[in-house]
């Protein structure tokens, strides 16, 4: 839970950069390019670290005998961060937050219509109860916050979902490094082509900012994995939704910005949808447990 703790509160810190780095003319593409540039250097360090401690440890963990998954996931995840960061620039940070707790129910809705998960009606009627979160968080009509800032939000919050279906089949097969590894090293490609036109030189602080926010996001990459491999995932995943006490903080503390009236309304019931999905995962994976035991031997 500490681990998962720190994994927020290093995300909230590399947002707040990002949104920084925006106000002083740094694009997106040029953040996401220094996150991963630094973030694989992270990922060698910790296999150094882990090297002939068993196997799968150390650079052992390259190996991979999936490499169109992770370059799928690649695409995928490199576009989703980008949305992400994007919509940090444009909104508030406690907004942009808020409307990325809706990650669990889209990836519900696209697990039940991709995958073809049994979705029965408590999960439904939560997703759509978060839907409802969000739409009084964006306030359609109203002047809370931008539709179009909003709009690309739920972009990255649809697109993270996916990141996350996509990672359930690739889990299956690959270790946590392999999959940091290899997103790292393959998503400097496009990004690295991309600089040659959009990358600029930068003054001091500006490169300060861009080095905490590269290691910001490596521990918490770190944090988040080592967090589910030391608890079960319903115990350290309630801990994301401190994120809105972080961003809170920061957002006014460094911006002025403190959330509207519409957020702290909207926020509990995106939190509560999420909460709720993530039990009823949890009574489903105890009940599939159950069955094979309760049925009787032939």
């Amino acid at each position: 839970m500490a681990l998962r703790l720190l994994s927020v509160a290093m995300l909230s810190v590399m947002f707040a950069c990002v949104k920084l780095l925006g106000e002083r003319g740094v694009g997106v593409i040029e953040s996401l390019f220094y996150r991963q540039f630094i973030l694989l250097g992270v990922v060698l360090l910790w296999m150094a670290a882990g090297q002939g401690s068993g196997r799968g440890a150390g650079f052992e963990a390259m190996r991979t005998h999936r490499p169109m998954a992770h370059l799928i996931r690649m695409i995928i995840g490199i576009v989703a961060m980008g949305f992400n960061f994007w919509s940090y620039t444009l909104l508030p940070m406690a907004e942009a937050t808020t409307i990325g707790f809706a990650v669990p129910i889209f990836a519900t809705a696209l697990a039940a219509l991709l995958l073809k998960e049994p979705t029965g009606i408590h999960r439904w009627g939560a997703v759509l109860a978060g839907f409802v979160g969000v739409v009084i968080v964006l306030q359609p009509g109203g002047s809370h916050i931008s539709l179009y800032g909003g709009s690309v939000a739920i972009v990255a919050a649809m697109l993270t979902a996916s990141v996350t279906v996509v990672l359930r089949r690739l889990g299956a097969t690959e270790r946590a490094p392999t999959i940091v590894f290899w997103f790292a090293l393959t998503s400097l490609i496009p990004l690295g082509l991309a600089m040659l036109r959009v990358g600029q030189f930068h003054d001091g602080p500006t490169w300060g900012l861009l080095l905490l926010m590269g290691v910001a996001g490596g521990i918490a990459q770190l944090a988040l994995t080592a967090s589910l491999r030391l608890a079960p995932i319903a115990l350290v995943m309630p801990m994301d939704y401190t994120g809105l006490l972080w961003a809170s903080l920061i957002g006014f503390i460094l911006f002025y910005q403190w959330p509207g009236a519409a957020t702290w309304f909207g926020a509990p019931l995106i939190i509560a949808s999420g909460l709720y999905i993530l039990w009823r995962e949890r009574v489903r994976a105890q009940q599939a447990f159950m069955e094979p035991a309760a049925s009787p031997e032939r």
